[in-house]
């Protein structure tokens, strides 16, 4: 499965601003929290279906933006 990986990077890159850092921060961070699997994230995973395929991707990649949001208030001047 490919598109889930594709729209759980366009999650985690939703409304932040497209930069080289951004991008590899975030393909870093979604890659790490989809393999981690954080809750709910696993509980999401197990839903019947292409559902649970799509779900845990989508899950990991909110919490990735949310961190990456983070980093970006945290260290703004990586991201300019």
């Amino acid at each position: 499965m490919i598109i889930d990986e594709v729209a759980g990077m366009l999650i985690t890159l939703a409304f932040v601003p497209l930069t080289t850092v951004t991008a590899i921060v975030g393909f870093f961070t979604f890659r790490a929290l989809d393999i981690v699997k954080p809750w709910p994230v696993r509980k999401a995973e197990r839903l019947p279906g292409g559902a649970g395929i799509m779900a845990d991707d989508a899950l990991a990649a909110v919490y990735g933006n949310a961190v990456v949001r983070g980093i970006m208030a945290v260290v703004p001047g990586w991201f300019t």
